[in-house]
């Protein structure tokens, strides 16, 4: 039995679903009884727990096989990440008294980044949790292709679409969650010793102008990108309500300036960016 966080997003219900459909037994971990009603339905077992809460979290993920892990986001972070070193800690502690067989993290795309960003909280996550005594692998994930949500809203509207990463034509790592939720639930069936790191991108690095060419393709209409200018971007994320932009302005830095990487040979998704912009599409004309 494996069991899953985050199953209500994007990510960890793909993960869920691909176990399930392989004829793995779930255990659906979810803050309230209402969010695992739908896991309950489909056949999963279900376990109430908050990320911070230990005592919870090792009923969870006591006598899991396998556990994946999700730390949950977020984009407008205390400095020095006490939220996230909190979840971590309190991750840790629960596994370490849980000890499943293996850990499955989804991490990020330079993680192994020196320069502090709004990434930097999954590098902490695995500093902390690559120390534990059972088998532990990260799978660092590439910029997701879900993120062009806004630019399909803006592209629908005025046709112009503003990107913060720039230049418009710089190729970017991106990968779609399908892609990244298979691999996860892939890692889940296999067997390794110690720490490991997978990294994840999609079939073909994507620019800015490569989403706009394609909404325009999609929706019959003429569609481009507009840079942001970053001189602008931190009074713009301040008017936006953003107390801490920096980290997230280091983040996008690291994208355009080249310091997010891989730290070696990624695998590669097969969800190419126009599916999941023609599936955003479609949900969007559908609601």
């Amino acid at each position: 039995m494996h069991a899953i966080t985050g199953i209500t997003g994007q990510v960890g219900g793909v993960v869920a679903r691909t176990l399930l459909a392989a004829g793995s037994p779930v255990r659906a971990v979810v803050r309230d009884v209402g969010k695992g009603i739908l896991w309950k339905e489909r056949g999963c077992e279900v376990a109430l727990a908050d990320v911070n809460n230990v005592a919870a979290l090792t009923a969870a993920f006591t006598g899991a096989e396998g556990v994946f892990i999700l730390l949950p986001p977020n984009f407008d972070p205390s400095p020095g990440f006490p939220e996230a070193l909190s979840t971590i800690g309190a991750l840790r502690t629960a596994l370490e008294r849980a000890s499943p067989d293996k850990v499955v993290c989804l991490s990020t795309i330079g993680a192994q980044a020196a320069e502090s960003n709004l990434l930097s909280q999954l590098a902490l996550m695995e500093q902390e949790l690559g120390s534990l005594p059972m088998p532990v692998v990260f799978l660092r994930a590439a910029w997701f292709m879900e993120n062009s949500a806004w630019d399909v809203a803006a592209a629908r509207g005025t046709g112009v679409v503003p990107s913060f990463l720039l230049p418009l034509d710089k190729p970017v790592p991106m990968v779609a969650t399908e892609d990244v939720g298979r691999m996860a639930a892939e890692l889940l069936h296999e067997t390794w010793q110690d720490r490991r790191v997978v990294e994840l991108e999609g079939p073909h690095r994507v620019s800015p102008n490569d989403i706009a060419a394609t909404l325009a393709k999609l929706l019959g209409k003429p569609v481009q990108m507009e840079a942001v200018p970053r001189d602008g971007w931190e009074a713009l994320f301040r008017s936006q309500g953003m107390k801490n932009p920096v980290p997230r302005i280091r983040m996008l830095d690291g994208f355009n300036e080249g310091w997010i990487e891989f730290a070696g040979e990624s695998r590669k998704g097969t969800t190419s960016i126009e599916t999941v912009l023609k599936t955003m599409l479609q949900q969007r004309k559908a609601s």
